[in-house]
């Protein structure tokens, strides 16, 4: 077991995906991180030396992933409602925010819409 910033990676683990897994990380910061350190894109988390391991904690730990972006988007939303904008009222209302019909199916605006959005 590999562990980064207090989760557990199996050794199997492709190290993209292990990055991937975190929230507010994406295929091309992952990538953009792999490319940094010099580290195979198929490689897994246990070939990884344990220096590389410290240094991927260190980067992910100033960047801005897990509860931080959540609370970001949020605040986000937030700041759009107490403005009284657009985007934040449909927000509010749980509808659709970027132009899509209401006319048949916003069952997954509904879900998605909602003040307390759990990422």
């Amino acid at each position: 077991m590999v562990f980064i910033l207090g989760v557990n990676f199996n050794e199997h683990k492709l190290v993209q995906k292990a990055l991937e897994s975190f929230y507010g990380l994406g295929q091309q910061a992952s990538a953009r991180i792999l490319a940094k350190y010099s580290i195979h894109p198929r490689a897994k988390m246990g070939t990884l030396p344990p220096k590389v391991v410290t240094a991927l904690t260190a980067e992910l730990s100033t960047m801005t992933i897990e509860n931080d972006a959540r609370r970001l988007v949020l605040d986000n939303i937030k700041r759009l409602r107490d403005m009284g904008t657009y985007r934040g009222r449909r927000h509010a209302m749980g509808l659709p925010v970027r132009g899509q019909q209401t006319r048949n199916q916003i069952a997954n605006a509904r879900k998605l819409n909602k003040i307390e959005r759990h990422g």
